[in-house]
């Protein structure tokens, strides 16, 4: 029997150190191995020279160098890549849409292609408009280029069937790993108490709603700290904008990437605070529910579908305001929130059923080996 295999293109590679994609590229590839698949993972190197291979906890690794920085070095990988995938007649998964135009070169060769369609990503108000097109046309392009497409929640499905039929758009959210009894160590370096904090975990960008909370919980003392994770230039506007707004219960850590720290602050947070206005199903906001945070969220179709009913919404820093106030106030209402985001988690956002389902729909598409 032929051993089933599988190329990932569209992330930085594995293991995972840049952002969403890569995390699950990572779960995923994993988990296909260990399930006896055989996984190809395409990887950006900086720099130049030749395309090597290894091999990564069983995965395979196709290691591209690119000497240029940014978006253009991203296109370049990623035309790279395609090439390279070309070449063979395996399965393809490739995770976001910003280069779809590039996945015609699979779809000439007849090489089966599955696009997860991550959010609606021109439609974000930080994207001048060379981006929003350049966007707009790989979202349409990768609808029609892709076999089958996976949206990371249904209202992104909803987007997606305005394109193409729905029967080609299956939803699968990501998934995270439950937090449990997380170490409470690294707080102290923070200067953070267990249970005296809330987190807010997001870029810095308007639509992100960070303006408002901070604004809101600033509006009064609270008897706890807001903890603010992020990168804050003093050259950008909106950033010195959410600065000022801040009261002295307002802490700026900057971006923190060591996961021991990260558990330590999602399993001891008071609450999460996730003001992300766009987007399908947030990786953050997920962790946060399998960390049983009681999540306090911007309110959009988005953030109600993933959160679910035991959440709480606001829309502004007047709403934000009232919201922390009243719950401060009232402990049972967090536990209840508490427990309400580990059974949302349960049902819908653990790993191995995530990735069982990803397993089901690639293997439906898998070519016939001669």
């Amino acid at each position: 029997m032929t051993q089933k295999c599988l190329r990932i293109l569209g992330t930085r590679g594995v293991p995972a150190a840049h952002g969403g994609f890569e995390t699950f590229a990572e779960y995923l590839a994993l988990y296909l191995v260990k399930h006896g698949w055989r996984v190809v993972v395409y990887c950006q190197e900086d720099g130049s020279g030749p395309v090597f291979e290894d091999i990564w906890d069983g995965v395979e690794r196709v290691r591209i160098p690119v000497a240029a920085e940014g978006p253009k070095g991203t296109i370049a990988f990623d035309w790279k890549a395609t090439l390279h995938a070309a070449r063979f007649r395996d399965l393809c998964l490739t995770l976001g849409y910003n280069t779809a135009l590039f996945c015609a070169v699979l779809r000439l060769k007849g090489i089966p292609n599955l696009i997860n369609m991550d959010g609606i990503e021109w439609s974000r108000a930080k994207w001048g408009k060379l981006a929003k097109t350049w966007f707009w046309m790989n979202d349409w392009a990768g609808c029609w280029l892709g076999n089958h497409l996976v949206a990371d929640h249904p209202q992104i499905k909803v987007h997606l069937s305005s394109r193409v039929n729905e029967s080609k758009v299956t939803t699968i959210p990501y998934g995270a790993e439950p937090i449990v009894n997380a170490d409470p160590a690294p707080l102290s370096g923070l200067g953070l108490e267990s249970g005296r904090f809330m987190t807010l975990i997001a870029r810095a960008e308007p639509e992100n709603s960070i303006l408002e909370a901070v604004s809101g919980f600033s509006s009064r003392r609270r008897g706890v700290q807001l903890v603010v994770l992020g990168k804050y230039d003093e050259a950008n506007a909106y950033h010195r904008a959410v600065k000022a707004a801040a009261g002295d219960e307002v802490r700026f850590v900057g971006p923190i990437y060591d996961k021991t720290a990260l558990r330590a602050l999602r399993g001891h947070s008071l609450a999460y605070v996730h003001g992300h206005q766009v987007g399908g199903t947030n990786p953050s906001l997920v962790e946060a529910l399998g960390a049983g945070n009681a999540v306090i969220a911007h309110d959009n179709r988005f953030n109600r579908w993933v959160a679910g009913e035991g959440a709480r919404f606001f829309s502004d820093a007047a709403s934000f305001d009232a919201l922390i106030s009243r719950l401060l106030a009232n402990s049972a209402e967090l536990e209840t929130m508490r427990a309400a985001s580990r059974e949302r988690f349960e049902t819908s956002f653990r790993w191995d059923d995530v990735l069982a389902r990803y397993e089901r729909v690639l293997e439906a598409y898998l070519p016939v080996r001669p």
